[in-house]
């Protein structure tokens, strides 16, 4: 957390909005999508899922194969607490629905699904089938509860370590991956370089909380640099990559 405050000032003073891009592809994304004010019908269908996994006051008995949480000293924890301190932001999961609408996402990837908020963010009212691996079986159950509710058929839920479970992935190539598990440097680089056989030149992933700590930072900072690679965007809590050949190699910090 003092990591993630430390670095905000910094991100603030060399970001811009989408005046400040040049490229057209990056312009057209950030106007068209990271701006788009339109009033999407799955705005509701998120926030009332939202609303009730924070009402939802069952404790459960968490596995954390992560590197562990920042706020939490137990293992037995309230649905509630996770969803506040660990999910995904209404404002966030408003801005996944519509990248995955934007680009019209058919195959996605999610590593971490916690109690379902980003996994809901990508499906809900999207044509996309996602695979998405949760390490805590206790939790992965209260995000398939929620799912079989709001009726997200087009998803399915995996249980068990990350390593273990990407080669099982159902797709030969991934439109999307969203990789919100496991802050830790080794092993946000591993899971990348796992992932990498699997794109395409459209494919995006995204990296949750870059910032987190400053290896979490190294590790982004390694991503960008990696030769396929060829744009990034740090939104701060988040980072995207795209993959696309036709791109000059450029990076860019924008304010949502």
């Amino acid at each position: 957390m003092k990591h993630l405050l430390k670095s905000y000032p910094n991100f603030w003073w060399k970001s811009s909005n989408q005046h400040g891009v040049h490229s057209p592809f990056v312009y057209q994304l950030v106007t068209l999508c990271f701006y788009d004010k339109k009033k999407y019908n799955s705005y509701p269908i998120l926030k009332k899922f939202r609303q009730e996994i924070l009402n939802d006051q069952q404790s459960i008995q968490v596995k954390d194969l992560g590197a562990g949480s920042q706020v939490f000293y137990e293992d037995k924890r309230k649905i509630a607490a996770i969803a506040k301190n660990a999910g995904t932001t209404l404002k966030r999961s408003k801005f996944l629905n519509r990248l995955t609408h934007y680009f019209q996402m058919n195959t996605a990837v999610e590593l971490g699904t916690s109690v379902g908020m980003g996994a809901a963010s990508i499906a809900c009212n999207n044509p996309v089938e996602l695979y998405t691996i949760e390490g805590c079986s206790q939790t992965a159950a209260v995000a398939k509860t929620y799912f079989q509710k709001h009726q997200l058929t087009n998803i399915q839920v995996a249980v068990g370590d990350f390593k273990e479970q990407i080669p099982n992935i159902p797709f030969q190539k991934i439109d999307l991956a969203f990789i919100d598990g496991h802050h830790s440097k080794e092993a946000t680089l591993e899971y990348f370089e796992a992932l990498l056989p699997l794109i395409h030149n459209e494919t995006v992933f995204i990296f949750d909380d870059i910032y987190w700590s400053s290896g979490m930072q190294e590790a982004w900072e390694e991503i960008k640099k990696h030769p396929k690679v060829k744009v990034s965007i740090d939104t701060f809590f988040w980072g995207l990559v795209f993959f696309r050949k036709e791109q000059e190699k450029e990076h860019f910090k924008i304010r949502l």
